[in-house]
């Protein structure tokens, strides 16, 4: 497979099953968030991401949210149960893609890419639910933010890439 060199160069499920070609978000900037829906971050996080969301989504922002269940076993539904929680419980406004492993052997690609682009403090790995990647007009990964990072306090970081 050929080497890819931005986060266009992949293509995801979405929580129904369908392929989603990442390229279809060139151009925008993009907050990719790895969510679980029974996390004592859940709730603050996605009223904070839906808040970012309805400011930013017409000036060209997108979130992309991947359930994840590595983490304390906090998103244990299917991908049905899990699109339902997130838009009916915490109106989720934002795609929401299939369940994917984000560390191990079997991390999906794109979750693969996005650490190789931004290590963490202590290493690649994620090391909790809502860890959160900020990527740029151009499919690069510029910035990578702790889970415990409010999604508002990346707002300055959000507008400075929408000027560019």
């Amino acid at each position: 497979m050929a080497r890819q060199n931005s986060v266009y160069d992949f293509k995801v499920k979405d929580a129904k099953g369908n392929n989603v070609d990442l390229n279809q978000y060139k151009g925008k900037v993009l907050l990719i968030v790895n969510v679980a829906s029974q996390c004592g971050l859940t709730n603050s996080n996605y009223t904070e991401l839906n808040q970012l969301y309805d400011e930013f989504k017409s000036q060209g922002l997108e979130i992309l949210a991947f359930p994840c269940n590595q983490f304390g076993a906090q998103e244990p539904g299917t991908n049905e149960q899990i699109l339902e929680s997130a838009c009916n419980r915490f109106n989720a406004k934002f795609p929401i893609f299939a369940k994917v492993d984000v560390n191990g052997e079997n991390a999906a690609p794109i979750y693969k890419f996005l650490k190789e682009s931004k290590g963490g403090l202590f290493g690649d790995n994620i090391k909790w639910n809502f860890s959160k990647f900020l990527v740029d007009k151009e499919g690069n990964v510029v910035d990578r933010y702790a889970p415990t990072t409010s999604p508002l306090a990346i707002k300055k970081d959000i507008k400075k890439l929408m000027r560019k």
